[in-house]
């Protein structure tokens, strides 16, 4: 991989140009003609080794969401993975070595959808109970992560991600609403994608940057950049580890691993008694199984893990990994409050 490459795909997955024209910026600080790291995103794109650009949700700010996992049989889990790929709600889906081997992640703009949409899996899989497993408390959040950290994935920074984080709701008014309905799937690969995320949200190009960065501000927006695909970029293995960890201990543990800057995620859920005992998560990604079981033991010794138990789920395929939509749409993917604002008073909001 060239070094403007490189660099594009490493240095801009966060603190991403809020500027009419982003990807010029970009292209001046690499050298680059603008067309050219539009080209090269797209080219990305289409090779596997970029998912979007665009912006991640702090978990826990805005709209519900859940893990959910079943059993199903090896010879029906293609199919299954299929039924539950229908469901627009559904964002990231792996089959996982376990027992419990199809995992997926639910999201919606109401707590109510989201458990709908769990109980209806359930419904038509046939498969059994999907456990669902929602989200306590996050230790470390995506943040981003770098490249050059050789045989597994590192961070790109730390922060305030490193103080356990139970977020308080965000109480989106409409304007919000509608930019992050716009945003949600990605930012356009376009000379001015902020003009054109306003003509899907009824904005203009000001008021998107504006907007943009007040959610940034507020961390609704976690990070804004290039979203990469490490299984594109080399990182072929990763595993979800999972303690059972007395609730009392749970906190202290969680942020002891969250320090470990190869560790990528890092939270709390609730446990589902007597079918899931596990409430510590953390993902750890490589370019081998053996990397990151090496990693797992230096987890594990560094951070006193022994007493607890555990359990390791390698990811074996992923059936579907996008942006979470936590909005509605509409048929046309643009967001329609029932009461518009005025765009004064969406200029004054933000």
């Amino acid at each position: 991989m060239r070094e403007e490459k490189f660099r594009l795909l490493d240095e801009f997955q966060r603190d991403f140009p809020l500027c009419p024209r982003p990807y010029a910026e970009i292209g001046e600080r690499l050298g680059l003609p603008e067309a050219e790291v539009i080209v090269t995103l797209r080219q990305c794109q289409a090779r596997g080794t970029v998912s979007r650009v665009g912006a991640t949700i702090v978990p826990g700010r805005v709209g519900a969401a859940t893990l959910a996992t079943m059993a199903v049989p090896d010879e029906r889990l293609e199919a299954v993975a299929e039924l539950v790929n229908g469901y627009s709600e559904v964002n990231h889906n792996y089959e996982r070595e376990h027992e419990l081997n199809l995992w997926f992640v639910v999201t919606a703009s109401r707590e109510a959808r989201v458990q709908a949409v769990v109980r209806e899996v359930e419904r038509r899989a046939r498969c059994g109970r999907v456990l669902a497993l929602p989200m306590v408390e996050a230790y470390y959040v995506d943040l981003g992560f770098s490249l050059n950290a050789g045989d597994a994935v590192g961070r790109r920074a730390a922060g305030s991600a490193l103080s356990p984080i139970s977020p308080a709701r965000y109480p989106l008014a409409a304007p919000e609403r509608a930019l992050l309905s716009a945003v949600q799937g990605g930012v356009p690969l376009a000379a001015r994608p902020y003009a054109e995320i306003g003509l899907r949200s009824g904005m203009s190009e000001d008021e998107v940057i504006a907007g943009l960065g007040c959610l940034l501000r507020e961390r609704v927006i976690g990070r804004l950049g290039v979203i990469v695909r490490h299984r594109g970029l080399g990182y072929n293995a990763n595993a979800m580890v999972v303690w059972d960890v007395p609730n009392v201990d749970v906190r202290a543990v969680g942020s002891s691993v969250a320090r470990a800057d190869f560790v990528t995620l890092c939270y709390r859920r609730l446990r589902d008694l007597p079918h899931w005992p596990y409430n510590l998560y953390c993902m750890i990604h490589g370019t081998s199984r053996d990397a990151v079981e090496a990693r797992i033991g230096e987890l594990t010794e560094r951070c006193g893990l022994e007493p607890y138990p555990r359990a390791v789920l390698f990811s074996r395929r992923c059936f579907r990994q996008r942006g979470a939509r936590y909005v509605e749409e509409a048929s046309d993917g643009r967001y329609r409050p029932e009461h518009r604002e005025s765009v004064a008073g969406r200029v004054s909001h933000f």
